[in-house]
C-alpha cells in the first residue's frame, strides 16, 4: 500500500503500547486501516524508565500494526505524557510598524513569538502554543485579524511545556527502533481531537483520559483550550490497591477490576461473593463484592478529587456545560461516570473516538482515543507541517538534540 496519505499515531502508555495506522482520504476523512498493540514494559507513569525493554515493546506494537495494515511504518506522530508536563495561558502583543496600519500574516508569527517569550524552567522546552483569542486595539471577538486596520495586535495562547530530556527519552526510544518522529503531541491534546465535537468545545467540556499510570485532562471553554495537565495516577494504581487489599496476584486483580468491580459502593447485596477459580500458582478463594467495590471507589474518588482541585484552582469548573468525557483504558470501570457526576456535579459519560471510519473495534474502544487522536491532529497539520511548532523547537534546540537525530 502507498504511504503517500498514511499517518501513524504512536502512544507509549504505561500498560499498553498502541500504534494506529490511518489513511487520510482526499475529502479529509480518516479511515483506520490497522491497529498494533503490545503490553508495555519499561514505562512508568507515562515515561520511559527502561530504554531497552521499552524499545522492544514499541517494536512489537509497530510490527503488529504493519502486519495488520500492510504498511511499512517509516514515521510516526508520538504522544507523550507525564507529570512533568505543565501548561498555562499567556498573552502576546506586538505593535504594527508605523509605515503601515494593516495587519498581515507575518504579524501572527510575531505575536505568537511574543506569547512564547515567557519564563519556563531552563531544562524545559515548549510542546504547544495553541491560539485562544485575538485582540486588535483592545477589541475582542476577532476571528481573523489579517486585513484589519489597527496599531496593536494581541493574542492569547495556551502554552504547554515539559522537561526536555524526559521528552527526548521517548523520541530516542522510538528512533532507536526505526521510525522518524515527525511531531510530539501532549496526549490529551490528541484525545480531544476525536472525543469532542465543536459544539461541546463551545459549550465547555472536560476530557479525562485515564491510562494505566497517568490521568491526562484537557478543558475547553467557549471553544478554546483553557487548561491541560497530567496526574501521576491511573488505572494501574487501582489494580495495585486491589492486589494488596485482597491479597491476590496483579493479573487476577486486573481482571477483577474490569470484569467484576464497580466505582459505586452500597449497590451490591449483603453477602454477595465473587468466586475466584483455582489457577496454576493460585488457590481459588471467595471475595466479597462490596470490599472490591470499596477499594475501586476509593482510588477513583481520589483521582477525581485531585483533578477537581486543579480545575477549581483555575476557575474552570463552572463553565463546563457539556460536562465530562471519560476515555482511556481506565474509564471502562463500571460506575465510573456516575461517580464523576457525583464529585463534579455535572453530566459525565464514557466516550471514544468519533469522526473516523475503518476498524470499528479500534475507534469504539476508549483505549485507542489518544493514538487515533494523534492521526486527527496530524491530518489538521498536513498543509502546514513544515511550520509546525515542535519542528521549530527542535531546530532551535538542535545544539542539544543533534545526537538524537
Amino acid at each position: 500500500m502507498s504511504n503517500e496519505h498514511i499517518i501513524v499515531g504512536l502512544e507509549i502508555g504505561t500498560s499498553q503500547i498502541c500504534c494506529v495506522v490511518g489513511d487520510l482520504r482526499s475529502d479529509g476523512t480518516i479511515r483506520i486501516i490497522g491497529v498494533g498493540t503490545a503490553p508495555s514494559r519499561g514505562v512508568r507513569k507515562g515515561e520511559i524508565v527502561d530504554f531497552e525493554t521499552a524499545g522492544t515493546c514499541i517494536r512489537e506494537a509497530l510490527v503488529d500494526a504493519e502486519e495488520k495494515s500492510d504498511v511499512m511504518i517509516g514515521a510516526v506522530y508520538l504522544g507523550v505524557s507525564g507529570a512533568h508536563i505543565e501548561s498555562f495561558n499567556n498573552r502576546g502583543a506586538i505593535n504594527i510598524p508605523e509605515q503601515r496600519d494593516e495587519i498581515r500574516e507575518e504579524d501572527f508569527e510575531d505575536v505568537q513569538a511574543s506569547a512564547r517569550e515567557v519564563s519556563i524552567p531552563s531544562g524545559n522546552s515548549l510542546l504547544h502554543s495553541i491560539l485562544q483569542h485575538y485582540y486588535v486595539d483592545g477589541q475582542d471577538g476577532v476571528l481573523n485579524p489579517v486585513g484589519l486596520l489597527g496599531r496593536k495586535l494581541e493574542a492569547d495562547f495556551h502554552i504547554i511545556h515539559g522537561v526536555t530530556y524526559r521528552i527526548q527519552n521517548s523520541i530516542r526510544c522510538v528512533k532507536e527502533v526505526g521510525p522518524e518522529v515527525l511531531e510530539v503531541v501532549f496526549n490529551p491534546v490528541a484525545s480531544a481531537q476525536v472525543v469532542l465535537d465543536q459544539n461541546q468545545k463551545s459549550l465547555g467540556a472536560l476530557v479525562v483520559d485515564i491510562g494505566g499510570g497517568t490521568t491526562d485532562f484537557i478543558v475547553y471553554v467557549d471553544g478554546v483550550l483553557k487548561q491541560s495537565g497530567c496526574l501521576p495516577i491511573g488505572g494501574d494504581h487501582i489494580t495495585n490497591d486491589i492486589s494488596l487489599g485482597l491479597r491476590i496476584p496483579m493479573a487476577r486483580a486486573e481482571k477483577l477490576k474490569i470484569g467484576e468491580g464497580s466505582a459505586i459502593v452500597g449497590a451490591s447485596a449483603p453477602g454477595d461473593m465473587i468466586v475466584l477459580k483455582d489457577e496454576t500458582g493460585f488457590a481459588g478463594r471467595e471475595i466479597e463484592r462490596e470490599m472490591l467495590n470499596t477499594i475501586v471507589h476509593c482510588r477513583v474518588r481520589e483521582i477525581f478529587e485531585l483533578l477537581k482541585r486543579r480545575l477549581d484552582a483555575a476557575g474552570n469548573v463552572s463553565y463546563l456545560a457539556a460536562g465530562i468525557m471519560l476515555t482511556g483504558g481506565g474509564s471502562q470501570i463500571p460506575g465510573i461516570a456516575q461517580l464523576a457526576e457525583e464529585i463534579f456535579a455535572m453530566p459525565a459519560q464514557l466516550t471514544f473516538a468519533h469522526a473516523v471510519s475503518g476498524a470499528t473495534s479500534a475507534f469504539e474502544n476508549p483505549r485507542y482515543s489518544t493514538a487515533i487522536g494523534l492521526i486527527k491532529y496530524a491530518a489538521a497539520l498536513q498543509p502546514e507541517r513544515p511550520k509546525s511548532l515542535f519542528s521549530r523547537v527542535l531546530r532551535k534546540l538542535s545544539f542539544l538534540w543533534s545526537w538524537i537525530f
